[in-house]
């Protein structure tokens, strides 16, 4: 009996390593198809310039350096204003993304909404979405202008990121949107008492 034990645990060790091997494998491939989803970001980026290129916002889901960053924004702003408001609202991505990317976008009185988008996309699909990002700060803010961008920078980065995050989109309906930030608002004013003081005072 000691010899047949003996026996069978020679032969269960060799098993060991080659499970190692099929988790190695595993994991492997498992890296590679994220680095193949990351490589195929739906929306490369969102930026809201003004007429006179001034970035309000920028949100790359793509890693750039700040000088690269800066250069996509000038570069995508001297594409977008040079054109006829009778032409189409999406062109090619310029020399810094190639052919691979389009630029949609939407031109609001003082603003440009430009999302960076991957070729495959949808143009009318992306159009919907800027209006959907644009209607929800409009209800969120009241009519939406320049100086909410400015002055309430992280409540617009929220509002953006109930509706894109890593460059994929996560909803589209105006109403779930709106109440998510609905939610969120309340948690800040539990948070903070000093809110609902000054909202008695405004009564």
């Amino acid at each position: 009996q000691k010899h047949r034990r003996k026996r069978e645990e020679g032969q269960q060790q060799p098993q060991a390593p080659s499970s190692n091997k099929h988790n190695k494998r595993h994991r492997s491939s498992f890296l590679k198809d994220r680095q193949t989803d990351k490589e195929h970001t739906m929306i490369k980026a969102v930026l809201i310039f003004n007429n006179h290129g001034k970035p309000r916002l920028s949100k790359f889901y793509e890693y750039f350096a700040v000088d690269e960053q800066q250069q996509i924004i000038r570069e995508c702003f001297s594409l977008v204003s040079k054109r006829s408001d009778h032409a189409c609202n999406f062109l090619e991505g310029g020399a810094r993304w190639g052919k691979h990317t389009k630029l949609i976008y939407r031109h609001y009185a003082t603003l440009f909404f430009v999302f960076c988008v991957d070729s495959s996309e949808s143009e009318l699909g992306i159009l919907d979405l800027i209006q959907v990002f644009v209607e929800t700060l409009d209800k969120c803010f009241e009519n939406v202008c320049e100086l909410d961008l400015i002055f309430h920078m992280d409540r617009v980065h929220f509002i953006l990121n109930e509706i894109v995050m890593g460059g994929m989109v996560l909803e589209t309906n105006i109403n779930e949107i709106l109440e998510s930030i609905e939610t969120q608002n309340k948690l800040e004013r539990a948070e903070n008492p000093l809110t609902s003081i000054k909202s008695v005072f405004n009564k």
